[in-house]
Order: C-alpha cells, then sequence, then structure tokens
C-alpha cells in the first residue's frame, strides 16, 4: 500500500515529476467534514517524504477549490472532535511549511475559510477568472485562528489584512490579484494547463536550489505563524466551545436564515 492509498477525500495523479493533489468532495463544494480534514493533516507530510514528487498542483474536483469547514458538522461536533480538528487544523500549517517541494494552487472556484488559507500557503497562486477568495471564519462565528492571520498580512498588509478577516468579504480573482494576495488569474479552461506548466518547469529544475530557495523564505512565514497559530486556534476553540454567536452563526446557516448575533 502507497501513502497515497489510504485517501477517500483527496484523489492522486502523477505525471513525471508532478503530483496533482485534487480534494475531492465536489458535491460539498470540498467543504473540510471530519474526515477531510483529518486526511488535510495527513497529506502534506506525505507528500514530504515522497521523494519522486519534485513539484505538486493542489486544486479541487468540480466547481470550487475548497468551501472552507463543512458547518453542518460544525454544529454536531463534541469536546473530542472539536479538540482533534483544533490538533490537526495545526498540523495542516505546520506541516504545509514543512513541504520541500514547490506547491501550485490551482484555484478553480471557492477558496473559503480553510480553503483559501491553503491557497494562500502555496507557493504559487493560479486562479481561474470565476475564483472567489475569503476568510469566512467570522462569518461562521469563528476567530480566523487556522493561519489567516499569519498570511493575509504578508500579503496585503496589516490593515487590509484586519478589514477582510474581520468581515469575511469576498474578493473576485481580479480584485485579489489588483490587491497582491495572488498573482495569476487565466481563463478556467487553460487554469490546469497554466499550472502544470509552472509546476513542470520547478519540477525539471535545480531541485536543491529551488527547494532551497522555498524552505529560506519560509522562514519568514514561520515567525508569523510562530506568533499566531496557537493563539488563534485556542481562540477559535473558545468559540467553538462556549460562544453563543457561533452557534447562532451555524445554525442560521444550517437553516438557511440570516444569524441573529447577541455579542456573546
Amino acid at each position: 500500500m502507497t501513502a497515497y492509498e489510504k485517501y477517500r477525500h483527496v484523489a492522486f495523479a502523477r505525471s513525471g515529476g508532478v503530483l496533482t493533489v485534487t480534494l475531492n468532495r465536489p458535491d460539498a463544494l470540498n467543504a473540510s467534514d471530519e474526515l477531510l480534514h483529518r486526511e488535510l493533516s495527513w497529506v502534506f507530510a506525505d507528500i514530504a517524504r515522497d521523494k519522486e514528487t519534485r513539484a505538486v498542483v493542489l486544486t479541487g474536483a468540480g466547481k470550487a477549490f475548497c468551501a472552507g469547514g463543512d458547518l453542518k458538522h460544525g454544529l454536531s461536533m463534541n469536546t473530542q472532535q472539536t479538540d482533534a480538528m483544533v490538533e490537526e487544523g495545526r498540523k495542516i500549517i505546520l506541516d504545509i511549511l514543512e513541504v520541500p517541494q514547490p506547491i501550485i494552487a490551482a484555484v478553480n472556484g471557492y477558496a473559503m475559510g480553510l480553503g483559501a488559507t491553503l491557497a494562500l500557503f502555496s507557493d504559487i497562486v493560479v486562479a481561474a477568472e470565476e475564483a472567489v477568495f475569503a476568510d469566512t471564519h467570522v462569518i461562521a462565528g469563528y476567530v480566523a485562528g487556522d493561519g489567516g492571520a499569519a498570511i493575509w498580512p504578508l500579503l496585503v498588509g496589516m490593515h487590509n489584512a484586519k478589514e477582510f478577516l474581520m468581515t469575511g468579504d469576498r474578493l473576485t480573482a481580479e480584485e485579489a490579484k489588483e490587491l497582491g494576495l495572488i498573482r495569476h488569474v487565466v481563463r478556467a479552461a487553460d487554469l490546469l494547463k497554466v499550472a502544470h506548466a509552472k509546476a513542470e518547469r520547478l519540477a525539471t529544475g535545480p531541485r536543491m536550489a529551488i527547494e532551497g530557495t522555498k524552505q529560506t523564505l519560509n522562514c519568514l512565514l514561520r515567525q508569523a505563524v510562530d506568533a499566531t497559530l496557537d493563539y488563534g486556534l485556542l481562540r477559535e476553540k473558545q468559540c467553538m466551545q462556549v460562544s453563543e454567536d457561533c452557534e447562532e452563526a451555524l445554525s442560521a446557516f444550517a437553516e438557511k436564515r440570516q444569524p441573529v448575533f447577541k455579542g456573546n
């Protein structure tokens, strides 16, 4: 059994030194339920150990990259599940920083919440014109604790980051490009071709130099993660456990109505 055969909600395809990793819950817009979240906590460590892979394309099946967390699952989580999700969330971010191979995110639709974090922690982002970016944690009553507080200020500045993280406002692909959140916007029909071309270029380049350059740059990103991740996850966990506004946000989502927040 290879390292990738254990996955149910993540699919893998190899072409030479390029590994395509596809989040594979298309009927749920690749939102992370309990299983997908657990598999995300495994996958980056497995990639880092994969010596055959020299570059990665990360994308989503169907119409979305990843619509964030599955809020219906969030409403039903018990304390043990909450603890596990927080620990997995920490591992996802720390592990993605340790992947030596360059990761190209091919964002084919919604990249929301955790989905935005996964895309923005990639090394190159190529987005389809239809892609949408947002860190929507606060809309669900959560603190933006799973990496957004680290990566957004580095990409768009502190004031922009605060506004987007505290409101959950959305950005089109073109708006994200104009703001400096991403660099490449292409037609949907060309998305995977462009992403794979960039991955192939990196996969056939000087491996030690490319991976060493990435890991050197990630030292800066790791400082931001070290400063924010544990505190952010703690505050996010508190929202899950005791915030009435969080419970109201999740209930409103399940009931397809607007939430009424009380400030608790």
